[in-house]
């Protein structure tokens, strides 16, 4: 009987059990579980696995403990500029957008691009106007806007610094803190499909139109029944130059690698080597799941019909 899986992360880096509170901990640890239980409930109903990432990524989205759609992070300019891709295994479908403002759940839209148009990637005004279009939910600035998130930004704007992901330290400490703020999920449904999708606000303080890997298809996240599933978190640049989520797709394909040791091999090694901080989780056809970082934490969690059930942060 094919195995129902769904995987999820929230970010990773710096992320020290000292740093945080029993509160804070038990706000993530919920939006993960809520994440989990509305993914997993589309597989259970038969759902496909395209449909199960998108339910979880919508929750996180519109949770602002994580960098992505509602909780995404200012820009230089003040704004929120918002990236998401997703990608099916089954056909190697893929949509994507960057740089999209004022969208409720970016990664539906990019499941619009996907299924509803000629193209994969969508970004700035162009992606806006197709979302208007489409239908997509759209969302006054205030939405969008928290206080930690403004007083983060508010602290480095008349800089050319820029931060890689919330801290919940003090400001002053802002940049020896690396946390990588994205969503993402993975998942496999009852037809052995797999799927994925990863979605972001970015950097805090970005500027010049600056776009990481999780909008790129192959580097932040990539789907193919043939081997893997995969969603990344972390440094984007590094991300980007390895074409990390696809390598793994690689050595899975070309050197008859396991998901795991695939995912090893570029997490754990070739990442290393490039300064390129941050973890992954992925999926194959068979249901297996395999979540890899080289950080000190990582916001995870993963359920499967196996009976497996849990959600992580700390590395371990």
């Amino acid at each position: 009987m094919q195995k129902l899986s769904i995987a999820i992360h929230g970010g990773a880096g710096t992320i020290l059990k000292e740093d945080m509170t029993p509160e804070l901990e038990a706000a993530y640890l919920k939006g993960l579980n809520d994440s989990l239980s509305a993914a997993y409930a589309v597989l259970e109903e038969g759902g496909t696995a395209i449909n199960a990432v998108k339910a979880a990524i919508v929750i996180l989205e519109d949770n602002l403990m994580f960098n992505a759609g509602r909780g995404s992070v200012f820009t230089k300019k003040g704004v929120q500029e918002m990236d998401a891709a997703i990608m099916s295994g089954k056909d190697l479908s893929a949509g994507a957008v960057a740089a999209v403002r004022n969208v409720r759940n970016p990664i539906e839209l990019a499941a619009e691009v996907m299924q509803n148009s000629n193209h994969v990637f969508l970004s700035g005004k162009g992606a806006n106007d197709f979302a208007i279009k489409q239908g997509i939910k759209l969302e006054p600035d205030e939405f969008f806007f928290s206080q930690f998130r403004y007083d983060q930004w508010k602290a480095i704007r008349d800089s050319d610094n820029y931060s890689l992901d919330h801290t919940h330290q003090g400001l002053e400490e802002l940049f020896k803190d690396k946390k990588f703020g994205t969503v993402g999920a993975v998942a496999c449904d009852k037809d052995g499909n797999i799927a994925a999708a990863t979605s972001t606000g970015g950097m805090t303080n970005k500027k010049y139109g600056r776009i990481g890997d999780s909008p790129l298809i192959g580097c932040g996240t990539y789907a193919n029944n043939k081997t893997c599933a995969i969603s990344c978190t972390g440094h984007g640049e590094p991300f980007i130059r390895a074409v990390a989520a696809h390598d793994v797709s690689c050595l899975m394909e070309y050197k008859g690698m396991s998901l795991q040791d695939a995912m090893h091999e570029v997490v754990n090694i070739k990442l290393i080597k490039m300064e390129g901080e941050g973890g992954m989780i992925g999926v194959d056809a068979a249901g297996n799941i395999a979540m890899v970082l080289n950080s000190a934490g990582m916001y995870r969690g993963m359920r499967n019909s196996d009976g497996d059930n849990y959600v992580r942060i700390y590395q371990d």
